[in-house]
């Protein structure tokens, strides 16, 4: 078996003297324990409520047997979860994930809308038993924000959150407007992988370009308020990333080359797959400029993926961080895809 394996090769006490396969076979006997353990419990719970249905048939206890029935509903759920979730086998898919959220033209009503992200996303993950760790938060003039960076830490984590990258587009009644007319808004998503040591990523700095600057506006809500932030500009792709969450200009550098290592080690990944997959019409969701999903509020309640075509009318639960619809959608979608 081969966590049995694994257990014996981890617990040798020269393991650490190599870093870099320490670090490889601690994670792939995490993820064995996770998978495991997950298919431990579906199974005694399966078990467990089999035995409960039997006793509540035996003493015609119907109340008894529904709330056992919505139990088995929501294992039903969980296992088909769980069988999606064993077929992330990307190389990154493992990881934790940045997710940055950039909001479009429009001022406060696409910032509105980008802080509305912000939360749905810090939501479902909360709901998943992820950490959420605020890295980068700019504020906008009047609401919302300019553009805001999660660290979202836990099992599968990039895995699951990787095909929310694209562009984001909400209708509605503007808050804001004193006349009561509806408006579009947009706002872009990036997902990329939190990648370890393990990972070489050689960038020339002399591409780069270093900035320090006052965190914008109060700081943000999530940030430390201290003139210490850092922005690093790669010029060969133009891809900006900046720290703003520690508390030494040191700390905000370190942090701020590991999210560009992290960003340069994706752009591969999705080059790859683009290459692997250049004759789907979907190939265009790695892109910035590539619309995914409508979130439509007036003048009727729908949110609908525009590359799986799932929609829902509970744009309530939706924008609350209920989404597992849809990235369940997109995995499986890309998974068929590649198997064609």
């Amino acid at each position: 078996m081969r966590l049995s394996e694994l257990e014996s090769l981890t617990s040798d006490a020269n393991l650490w003297s190599n870093p870099t396969k320490a670090q490889k076979l601690m994670s792939e006997k995490n993820t064995l324990e996770f998978n495991l353990n997950n298919f431990t419990n579906m199974s005694q719970s399966l078990a467990d409520y089999k035995e409960l249905a039997e006793l509540a048939e035996a003493s015609s206890d119907d109340k008894g047997l529904d709330e056992i029935y919505s139990e088995l509903v929501a294992l039903e759920a969980r296992v088909k979860h769980a069988k999606l979730e064993a077929l992330l086998s990307g190389e990154a898919d493992g990881n934790d994930a940045f997710l940055e959220v950039h909001s479009g033209s429009g001022g406060t009503e696409a910032q509105d809308w980008a802080e509305m992200l912000i939360r749905m996303y810090s939501r479902w993950a909360d709901a998943h038993g992820y950490k959420v760790e605020y890295v980068e938060e700019t504020e906008g003039e009047v609401a919302g924000i300019k553009s805001a960076t999660l660290k979202i830490s836990g099992h599968n984590a990039y895995g699951w959150l990787k095909s929310e990258s694209g562009v984001h587009r909400l209708v509605r009644i503007s808050p804001f407007d004193s006349n009561a007319r509806r408006h579009t808004s947009f706002a872009s998503v990036g997902v990329y992988p939190v990648i370890d040591d393990s990972i070489e990523i050689n960038i020339n700095e002399a591409d780069c370009r270093v900035d320090t600057y006052r965190a914008s506006g109060a700081g943000g809500q999530h940030i430390n308020k201290t003139d210490s932030a850092v922005r690093i500009t790669h010029i060969p792709t133009g891809i900006v990333v900046q720290c703003q969450n520690q508390r030494s200009q040191f700390q905000n550098r370190d942090a701020a080359w590991k999210m560009l290592k992290a960003r340069l080690y994706e752009l591969e990944i999705k080059k790859r797959e683009a290459k692997a997959v250049e004759q789907r019409d979907a190939q265009g969701d790695n892109g910035w400029g590539y619309q995914i999903r409508s979130y439509v509020l007036q003048p009727y309640k729908m949110v609908k993926d525009l590359r799986t075509e799932v929609e829902t009318s509970d744009t309530k639960a939706v924008l609350d961080g209920d989404i597992d619809i849809f990235l369940s959608a997109a995995l499986a979608d890309k998974l068929g895809a590649a198997n064609a």
